[in-house]
């Protein structure tokens, strides 16, 4: 599965085929970690928030959301860079479901509760590459900020 994975990203075929739904999730998780990673703190916090996270998105138990972060870490370390990553995922997924990855990322982004900028910039850049306006992007950052009680991030 990592390896199909990678070499979709790595593929500049003007028509790939289609991620599978595995290979989209790993590739999701893998942004996710992403964003995690942008600010040079990967704290655990942002691991456990990454594996409720994907826990949520498909009914996984919390240690395969685990085992899927692993597989995310792995993707992440040797995907090229974000604009690849995130064509290879808006390619392949409904703008209902990118909105609710954008949400995943801030949700991520909140996990230990620091306004980062490296995070929040990384975010922008994953919203418009996976063609959410800012807009759609604020609105997904406030849903998360009321479901997690947050009254400023």
């Amino acid at each position: 599965m990592l390896r199909n994975l990678m070499n979709l990203l790595f593929d500049d075929h003007p028509h790939p085929p289609a991620l599978t739904a595995p290979d989209a999730e790993i590739a999701i998780a893998a942004l996710l970690v992403r964003i995690a990673r942008a600010d040079a703190q990967y704290t655990e916090a942002e691991k456990i928030r990454i594996d409720r996270v994907l826990a949520q998105r498909r009914g996984l138990t919390m240690d395969q959301a685990a085992e899927r972060r692993v597989q995310a870490e792995a993707a992440e370390a040797e995907a090229p860079d974000t604009v690849r990553f995130t064509r290879q995922i808006k390619d392949r997924i409904a703008l209902e479901d990118r909105i609710g990855v954008i949400e995943a990322l801030w949700d991520v982004a909140m996990a230990d509760e620091d306004r980062a900028a490296d995070e929040e910039a990384m975010i922008r850049l994953a919203a418009s590459l996976l063609g959410i306006s800012d807009v759609d992007s604020a609105l997904a950052r406030q849903r998360v900020m009321e479901n997690r009680g947050l009254e400023r991030f």
